[in-house]
């Protein structure tokens, strides 16, 4: 059994940063990384059904798109379990959104093989929770999002997924399918000295895009139906009140502001 998982190494902003000179970003002296914490989530459950060797031998794969700052991330997972990493990276992915993004994974799932591919709910810097989902569709494969528990039984994932209200949905999935993971599934382990010095002089296995059958259209801004057109700081509009007095004093004083914001 192969389980592929979608890694991300995330920006992590200083209490103070600036905006790049282009306005479409955070300054990179403001700006450090880390491996995305959702992902964390993805990764022990992955290990937890490895060790747990139900169905036999599992291999755990990690795959990230990024820059030579990911190679850290990808680190990170080998020392606390995984099997193998790779990293998609070409200067014309810069600009990529989900569905981009998503196409490359499904190009790298298309050629690992897996028997099902996990992912975080989300990122933890731009959070916009698509990635997984893009995944899945242009796989042609089922997905469940938001997964809080999950349990294999042969070629069929039983899980748990999170609902509005304190809800929960237990669903039954064929395999291969997409799983988005959520905070608290599981608790996350921390890596061990030995891991750690074992993953430094691990093989990262790179792939390009043309390894992956992707052209410079199909990526980046090119290939992109959003992108970021500038980035700022909004305005304060003012700050808050505490009306005192009697009940009828703040009564009027409350009646005074509604007015005030109605243009009355």
């Amino acid at each position: 059994m192969k389980i592929l998982i979608a890694v991300k190494q995330v920006s992590v902003l200083e209490e103070d940063f600036e905006l790049a000179a282009d306005g479409r970003g955070i300054d990179a002296d403001f700006r450090s990384f880390d491996l995305n914490e959702w992902d964390d989530y993805s990764l022990e459950e992955a290990l937890l059904i490895k060790e747990a060797g139900a169905d036999g031998a599992v291999e755990v794969v990690v795959v990230t798109i990024g820059d030579d700052d990911a190679v850290d991330g990808l680190r990170k997972c080998l020392a606390k379990g995984a099997d193998r990493a790779i990293r998609v990276w070409d200067d014309a992915l810069e600009g990529s959104d989900p569905v981009a993004i998503g196409r490359v994974l499904a190009k790298v799932a298309g050629k690992e093989a897996p028997d099902f591919f996990f992912a975080g709910v989300q990122s933890s810097d731009f959070a916009f929770g698509a990635t997984g989902l893009a995944t899945a569709g242009l796989l042609g494969w089922p997905h469940v999002a938001v997964v809080s528990k999950f349990e294999l039984d042969g070629k069929t994932a039983k899980v748990r997924r999170e609902l509005e209200g304190g809800l929960e949905e237990a669903m039954e999935v064929d395999l291969p399918a997409v799983f988005t993971i959520q905070l608290g599934i599981n608790k996350p382990r921390y890596a061990s000295l030995r891991g750690i010095k074992q993953a430094a002089a691990r093989t990262i296995e790179a792939l390009s895009m043309t390894e992956l059958g992707l052209g410079p259209d199909q990526v980046g801004e090119a290939g992109s139906a959003c992108r970021v057109r500038r980035m700022y700081v909004p305005e304060k509009t003012g700050g808050a009140e505490i009306i005192e007095g009697t009940p009828a004093e703040q009564a009027a004083r409350l009646a005074d502001i509604i007015k005030q914001f109605k243009g009355a």
